[in-house]
C-alpha cells in the first residue's frame, strides 16, 4: 500500500550523499543529512529525498543512532504489517529454493533480506529473535505475529542481549515472547544439523545460540577427514570437529577456550556415538599452538595433523584495529602449518567484514613463507545462502574461508 507523502517527515540528503542510496546501500549516517523538513520522532518511518528533492525511499528514522534512517524500500509504501509479512515470506521461499530440507536456519539476516535491523533465526520448531534498531524493535509484536503465521513455532525467544542495541538507545532484553519453553529447555536445546545431533544453547550461547552461518560448509570441510588426524581449533559445540569424525577420520581433536564449550561439544560427540574419535581441550588456542610448535635449537617441529581447521571470532570488529587482527590471523596460520603434514589440509575461515578475501589470502601465503612451506588452494568458501550477500551492501559479505593442500 501507498503511503501519502504529506503524511511523513522528510529527511533531505545533502549534495553528493545520495549515490549510495540510489545504489541500493541502506545506511543513512547522520553527516549525510542537510535537513527534516519536519519534525521526526524516532523509530519514526520517513521518506528520503536529495537535495533537489526527488524521492528516493522510506526507512525508519533515529536521531540517537549513528545511522539516522535506515532504508526499508525505495518505493512509497506503508511499513505495515502486510511490508512484514511480504518481506519475510520473500526469505523463507529464497531458503526453501535454495536450502531445502533445513530444519535450522537463518530466516532473516537483517540488510541481506532488506530488513535493516532485524534477524530471525530457526531451530527445528522455535524462533529466535533480534532486533537491533529501534524502529524494528518498535514494531516487535507485529513481526512475531507475522512469524507465528508463517512458520507457526512452538514458542518465538527473544535474544536482544546484544552490544549493538545500545547505539540505537536500546536495553538488552532476552526471554520468551511468545509460546511455552522452559527455562530448563533453553541451555540445551536438540536440534539436527547435517544429520548431527547437537545441543544448543539458545538463551546465552554465541549469537542466538549456534554459527548458522558455518552449516554448509562444515560438510564440505568433512570431505577432507577420511582416515585423516584432525585439529579443530575454536571448535566452539565441535561443528568441524563432529562433521570429520562421522566422515571417517581417524582422530579428532577440538580445541576452545570456553570451558562449558568444550563440554557442550564432549556432549555432541557422545550423543552422535563418536567421542571414540574425538577429544575435546579447554585452552587458549594461541597460547596450545604456540606449546605444540617451540621447540629447542637444532630440532624440528613434527608435523602430525592431516586436517586442520582454523575457525576463530573475528579478531576486529572496527578497521582501526585491522593491523592487530592481520598479525593475529598470520600467528595462528603460521603456527597451524608447522603442525600439518606434507598432502594435508588447511581448512581456514575469517568472518570480519574489514579483512577482505584477498588480505586474508595474503595472510595465509604471508605465514606459509615464514614457514618455508608452499601451498595449493583447492577450495573457496562464504556463508550459507540463509545469510544472503547483496553487492550493493559490503557489510552483508563477511564470512570468508579457503582450503589449501601442503604441497611442500
Amino acid at each position: 500500500m501507498a503511503i501519502n507523502e504529506l503524511q511523513i517527515p522528510t529527511v533531505i540528503l545533502r549534495p553528493g550523499e545520495a549515490d549510495r542510496v540510489v545504489g541500493g546501500h541502506p545506511w543513512v549516517y547522520k553527516g549525510s543529512i542537510l535537513r527534516l523538513a519536519q519534525p521526526a520522532a524516532d523509530g519514526a518511518v520517513v521518506q528520503v529525498k536529495d537535495h533537489r528533492h526527488r524521492f528516493l525511499g522510506v526507512g525508519f528514522y533515529n536521531s540517537k543512532s549513528k545511522i539516522h534512517v535506515r532504508m526499508l524500500d525505495s518505493e512509497r509504501v506503508e511499513i505495515d504489517r502486510a511490508f512484514f509479512e511480504h518481506r519475510i515470506h520473500e526469505a523463507l521461499e529464497l531458503r526453501r529454493r535454495h536450502l531445502p530440507g533445513l530444519t535450522s536456519y537463518r530466516v532473516v539476516n537483517a540488510e541481506g533480506d532488506f530488513l535493516s535491523g532485524l534477524i530471525v533465526d530457526k531451530y527445528e520448531d522455535v524462533l529466535v529473535l533480534q532486533t537491533s534498531s529501534l524502529g524494528m524493535d518498535q514494531r516487535k509484536g507485529m513481526i512475531v505475529e507475522v512469524l507465528k503465521e508463517a512458520l507457526s513455532p512452538r514458542a518465538v525467544i527473544e535474544r536482544n542481549d546484544i552490544a549493538s542495541r545500545k547505539f540505537d538507545g536500546l536495553d538488552e532484553a532476552k526471554g520468551v515472547l511468545d509460546g511455552d519453553f522452559p527455562d530448563a529447555e533453553m541451555s540445551r536445546f536438540p536440534i539436527e544439523m547435517n544429520g548431527l545431533k547437537m545441543s544448543v544453547d539458545i538463551a546465552g550461547g554465541h549469537k542466538t545460540g549456534l554459527y548458522l552461518d558455518q552449516q554448509l560448509n562444515q560438510r564440505l570441510v568433512a570431505d577432507f577427514a577420511k582416515g585423516a588426524r584432525v585439529l579443530d581449533c575454536f571448535t566452539f559445540l565441535g561443528g568441524f570437529a563432529l562433521h570429520a569424525a562421522r566422515a571417517g577420520a581417524e582422530q579428532v581433536m577440538g580445541i576452545d577456550q570456553a570451558a562449558e564449550v568444550v563440554e557442550a561439544a564432549r556432549r555432541n560427540a557422545k550423543e552422535n556415538g563418536l567421542e571414540a574419535r574425538c577429544s575435546f581441550e579447554a585452552a587458549n588456542v594461541f597460547d596450545w599452538l604456540k606449546a605444540e610448535t617451540v621447540v629447542r635449537p637444532h630440532e624440528k617441529v613434527v608435523p602430525r595433523f592431516d586436517l586442520i581447521v582454523l575457525d576463530p571470532p573475528s579478531f576486529t570488529r572496527n578497521r582501526a584495529s585491522v593491523p592487530d587482527a592481520l598479525r593475529g590471523y598470520k600467528e595462528i596460520h603460521l603456527r597451524a602449518l608447522k603442525l600439518l603434514r606434507k598432502g594435508g589440509v588447511l581448512a581456514t575461515f575469517c568472518c570480519s567484514h574489514h579483512i577482505s578475501a584477498t588480505m586474508f589470502q595474503d595472510v595465509v601465503r604471508d605465514a606459509a613463507v615464514d614457514a618455508r612451506r608452499v601451498l595449493r588452494r583447492i577450495a573457496t568458501y562464504s556463508q550459507s545462502l540463509d545469510h544472503p550477500i547483496i553487492p550493493s551492501i559490503p557489510e552483508t559479505e563477511y564470512l570468508k574461508g579457503f582450503a589449501f593442500e601442503l604441497v611442500r
